[in-house]
């Protein structure tokens, strides 16, 4: 059993490295971006002076159906993609691509912004609304009520379903014991019993469903956000005379072959590419269930709050990341125990000493956590679409009983299985995306051809 293990390990490593590092993959996902942008006008520019509004609430309707605000819609969106990403996945973007992989990461936020747009939008448009003011949206309800493809969005919810049980349980459970153990490493020689503790945290969010889970979201995405960002601008006035050479040296290093190599370009491309990916989730269909669940009933108004995910994800906290890395020139350290969080860690005390390990620690502690109940609504609501109501308790324990697992085990598999089923979510979306692209775009030119006080007070369904 042991070898069977072992050999589907490392067979699952391989598909995955070949899914995650395929060059097509990559071009399909960003270039689905490009496509959105161009076709929508350059949404993410026109509608962002808007977008800031609608989650200050400037524009909320309370008499429109929804269980959430547009602002724990997106705080429980960010939750889930802002966790390791933002952290161990800059560090290893710049370590294998180096500097120029940032630059990339921006190029697939940019890009990515127009995504999330389209796929929210389209999740608040096909949502399902039952008789007791329960919501479920997503991908499969808009394969299902938009295009009309039960297969395909089964197909959807099933992956759905089994990344929610890797990516964004047992594998986040695990990072949380790791970043503890920055801190505390007497930690790591009790995983089972903070895996106890935390499943028990973990519970008291999710069985509350998506109401407590958003309360508890949009209380600990600001507070894990300026707590880390804090570090980081210490971190960069410590060193302001670097940021400017440290921009250059990013440009250079993803633009310049002539400087650093066509090779050297090649790789920053191609990691930037994927973390960026990877951490914004821009693509995969995840957040549109998050986002289905807002109080509107204008489908564009929450694909314009949507689109903020990337903006925060990645070009602020992946940025505030990849600059300290760069100032503080640990990303020219070429050491076998420096990767990932650890070199993250090592940039941050390297600068303000042992407090930025305990800011890095804290922050993939919190980052990890929020992941865990965000990413449990996913799963409930793929349960829900499945296999019924009476599924979603049921999910919601085993759920809980995996936290205690994944702090305590060794998850190299799970990593490799959440990964493969991670990207496999996107197949389907994206072909939502490719054929409704049109409908979107009509929804947004109706929309903002409405003066916005007519609009704030249009109750249509």
């Amino acid at each position: 059993m042991t070898e069977f293990l072992q050999r589907l390990t490392v067979l699952s490593g391989e598909l995955s490295g070949i899914l995650w590092g395929s060059g097509l993959t990559l071009l399909i996902l960003l270039g689905m971006g490009l496509y959105l942008t161009i076709r929508l006008g350059l949404v993410q520019i026109r509608g962002f002076r808007h977008s800031l509004a609608l989650i200050s609430g400037k524009y909320s309707c309370p008499e429109h159906e929804g269980e959430i605000s547009h602002f724990q819609a997106l705080a429980t969106a960010l939750s889930a993609t802002i966790g390791t990403g933002n952290i161990a996945g800059v560090a290893t973007a710049i370590s294998l691509g180096g500097p120029g992989a940032l630059f990339w990461m921006w190029v697939t936020a940019f890009l990515g912004m127009a995504t999330k747009f389209t796929e929210c939008t389209l999740a608040l448009k096909f949502r399902e609304i039952d008789h007791q003011s329960r919501i479920s949206g997503g991908p499969m309800y808009t394969l299902l009520n938009g295009l009309k493809m039960k297969r395909t969005a089964t197909l959807f919810a099933t992956f759905a379903l089994i990344a929610s049980f890797g990516i964004g349980n047992m594998v986040q459970a695990n990072s949380v014991v790791d970043g503890l153990g920055y801190l505390f490493p007497q930690v790591r020689d009790n995983a089972w019993l903070a895996g106890g503790l935390l499943a028990f945290l973990v519970g008291m969010v999710i069985l509350g469903g998506v109401r407590r889970i958003a309360r508890v979201a949009s209380a600990i995405v600001p507070f894990m956000a300026l707590l880390y960002i804090g570090a980081a601008l210490l971190v960069l006035f410590n060193h302001v005379e670097r940021i400017l050479p440290a921009f250059a040296i990013i440009i250079e290093h993803s633009l310049n072959p002539w400087a650093v190599g066509g090779a050297a370009v090649g790789e920053a491309m191609r990691w930037g590419v994927a973390r960026g990916l990877f951490s914004n989730e821009a693509g995969l269909g995840s957040s549109p269930m998050a986002h289905a669940a807002a109080r509107t009933n204008e489908p564009v108004r929450e694909g314009l709050v949507a689109m903020m995910e990337p903006f925060i994800d990645t070009l602020v906290i992946c940025t505030m990341t990849g600059l300290v890395i760069v100032v503080t020139g640990a990303y020219s350290l070429k050491q076998d125990d420096l990767v990932g969080a650890a070199l993250t860690a090592h940039a941050f005390s390297s600068s303000i000493g042992v407090s930025g390990a305990g800011v890095v620690g804290i922050g993939l502690s919190l980052f990890a956590f929020s992941t865990i109940i965000a990413w449990s609504y996913y799963g409930d609501r793929s349960a829900h679409f499945l296999f019924g109501e009476g599924a979603v308790r049921p999910y919601r324990l085993l759920y809980t009983f995996l936290v205690m697992v994944g702090a305590a085990v060794p998850l190299k598999l799970v990593w490799n299985l959440a990964d493969i089923t991670n990207l496999l979510m996107a197949l389907p979306n994206l072909l939502s995306l490719a054929l409704l692209a049109g409908l979107a775009k009509q929804l947004e030119k109706e929309y903002f051809s409405r003066p916005f006080t007519s609009a704030r007070n249009d109750t249509r369904t």
